[in-house]
């Protein structure tokens, strides 16, 4: 009665980890979080939180909510909420993101977007219209 283990349906305790000297190809789907020490080609979907370490290294897609990046990736990046990049990072292809924080000494070279809301100027032109 009180020693039953309920399995707990939502799985964001879980980490996946693809560790240093592993290297994989192919895609990857999953609810929980991921962690690469070592080097994956193809694509990583999760709604969970990607970490990128020194010595790890993706190419192609990443799908995530969070991504901290201390290591390289190429690709298309995908990051519904935060974007970290650690200072050893090295970013190359196209990144969308709610939210950016660089630390000094990155290096993002990529075509980048944000997510969210668009503020939109006056157009100083329409102010200084007037009609008779």
């Amino acid at each position: 009665m009180f020693n039953e283990k309920k399995e707990s349906p939502n799985p964001v305790g879980e980490r996946n980890i693809i560790a240093k000297n592993t290297s994989l190809v192919g895609d990857i789907k999953s609810d929980g979080d991921f962690r690469v020490d070592g080097k994956i080609e193809g694509t990583i979907k999760t709604s969970g939180r990607v970490v990128i370490g020194k010595e790890g290294f993706v190419s192609g897609t990443i799908e995530c909510t969070n991504a901290d990046i201390e290591g390289s990736f190429s690709g298309k990046l995908i990051v519904d909420q935060v974007l970290s990049l650690k200072n050893t990072a090295d970013i190359s292809g196209d990144v969308v993101m709610g939210k950016l924080s660089v630390e000094p000494g990155a290096a993002f070279n990529a075509t980048c977007a944000m997510k969210g809301s668009v503020k939109v100027m006056p157009n100083d032109s329409e102010k200084t219209k007037k009609t008779a």
